[in-house]
């Protein structure tokens, strides 16, 4: 017996036979959904097109690629004894949500004979699925066909765990259970933190995965600088930057607009700005971070020439854009400004119509500045139904002017959207109070009591200062005409 390794395969030489070439000729250049079952028919009727992985798998992606999975599905439960490679392109088909569940597909290939799943079949499948039982349901199968230790197929368990479960219970409970954690590991859980709000724990874990020893890469990076941005916490944001800069990594668009974000959202525009003027390439996302830190900073007159910037380098704005440059116009009082742009938007000068975040900013603009007249006309002119945030808006810029009848017309409106809101009846009986209408304060706050309506609790300086006092209300109560 020769030692050594045995001699290495040659591909096969032979031509493959014409009604396979006909056939991936056919599925090549399909275009309609409306071809694929007659093609479907031609497979079934050929037992060399059935047996060939390349014609079958190649008519799944084809399905997936028209966004018509029947023939595909009918075809697969026709199919004697489906090659993994084959089963593993009908779940790239189904894509991401598919509208159902891959699970049955995945068990009629398992009750196949004389076939198993690989280390590739378990994240393709992993990827189709949206609800914890059937990814429990899976998790039980990878353990058994011992793909378990997999890194590849672990990471992609952990990371539909973090997607689906709302609390993380589940991808915290498999996380602490890795016995050491690489950085995709380390990335899926500061990114799914990240995403849910809880910044601080997303900034924790990023400090562990360090004090693991672990090398971040720039997706951790970028979802570092995010977790960054919404808890400012800035110094770990400049750590993040100064280790960007001595591995020397490229300023990218991904990891500079991350940057500038974060600077922006924690108060250091000029920061930001620098970054800016580092980078070789930008995008319309880079341009809103700039422009929203500017209008965060509440400095308009910079925030328009900075828009007016990209304009000119021709960067198309977006509808964040839009929702920054109102909100720097609404902080500035610039009216004028704010009129002309909010009117090409509607003009379609932009590529969209404006939304309702846009129709918010105007109405906060136009209050702002006093133009209550014009701010509710925009209000009801929307068209969509205006929520309790554009009401609360154009409520906010009456009370401050001190328009008492537009306020209890607004308030009003508040009362029909949310008639079980008892701040909106509080805030009724407030304004029927100032104007020294009692009666009518009065009967709101009975109406109120008989209906079981109460106001949320309310804490005070005072109330902090003297714990040994116990401050309570029935609702039926006045301080210096207001209601408490």
């Amino acid at each position: 017996m020769t030692g050594g390794l045995p001699p290495p395969l040659r591909p096969s030489t032979a031509p493959p036979p014409p009604s396979v070439t006909r056939a991936l000729h056919a599925i090549n250049t399909c275009t309609t959904a409306a071809a694929l079952a007659p093609i479907r028919g031609a497979i079934l009727g050929d037992r060399a097109l059935l047996r060939s992985t390349a014609v079958v798998s190649a008519f799944f992606l084809a399905c997936g690629r028209l966004r018509h999975l029947d023939p595909a599905l009918s075809l697969f439960a026709c199919h004697p004894r489906p090659h993994v490679f084959v089963f593993n392109s009908l779940l790239r088909s189904l894509g991401r949500a598919p509208a159902r569940s891959p699970l049955p597909l995945f068990r009629h290939f398992l009750r196949c004979r004389g076939v198993r799943p690989n280390r590739f079949t378990f994240p393709l499948l992993l990827t189709s699925l949206s609800s914890l039982a059937d990814l429990r349901a899976v998790h039980c199968q990878v353990v058994k066909s011992g793909f378990g230790p997999d890194l590849h197929v672990r990471n992609a368990l952990l990371a539909r765990y973090a997607d689906c479960d709302p609390d993380l219970a589940h991808a915290e409970q498999m996380f602490d259970e890795m016995p050491r954690p690489e950085v995709v590991a380390w990335t899926t859980m500061i990114t799914s933190y990240r995403n849910r709000g809880r910044t601080f724990h997303a900034l924790a874990t990023f400090r562990r995965m360090l004090a693991a020893h672990v090398a971040p890469n720039r997706v951790t990076m970028v979802a570092a600088l995010g977790a960054c941005a919404a808890h400012c916490a800035v110094d770990t944001g400049i750590w993040i930057h100064e280790y960007v800069q001595k591995q020397g990594w490229e300023m990218d668009v991904v990891l500079g607009t991350a940057l500038v974000d974060m600077y922006g959202k924690c108060g250091k525009v000029s920061d930001g700005m620098h970054v800016f003027s580092k980078m070789a390439k930008r995008n319309v996302y880079t341009w809103n971070s700039i422009i929203g830190a500017l209008a965060l900073a509440q400095d308009g007159k910079t925030a328009l020439q900075w828009f007016s910037r990209m304009q000119n380098d021709g960067v198309q704005p977006d509808e964040v854009t839009l929702i920054c440059v109102l909100c720097a116009c609404a902080h500035a009082g610039f009216v004028d400004i704010g009129r002309k742009i909010f009117n090409l938007a509607i003009q379609g000068e932009y590529g969209f119509q404006p939304g309702i975040k846009h129709f918010g900013c105007m109405v906060d603009l136009l209050s702002r500045s006093g133009h209550l007249d014009d701010a509710f006309r925009v209000v009801e002119t929307m068209p969509s139904q205006p929520n309790a945030v554009i009401w609360g808006l154009l409520l906010r810029g009456c009370r401050a002017r001190g328009d008492s009848w537009l306020s209890e017309h607004v308030t009003m409106r508040l009362v029909e959207l949310e008639p079980e809101n008892a701040s909106h009846y509080v805030l009724l009986s407030n304004l029927y109070a100032e104007t020294g209408r009692w009666q009518e304060a009065q009967g709101i706050l009975h109406w109120m009591k008989k209906k079981g309506l109460r106001k949320d609790a309310g804490w005070s300086l005072r109330m902090l200062e003297d714990k040994s006092k116990k401050y309570t209300t029935d609702g039926l109560h006045f301080r210096d005409g207001v209601y408490i």
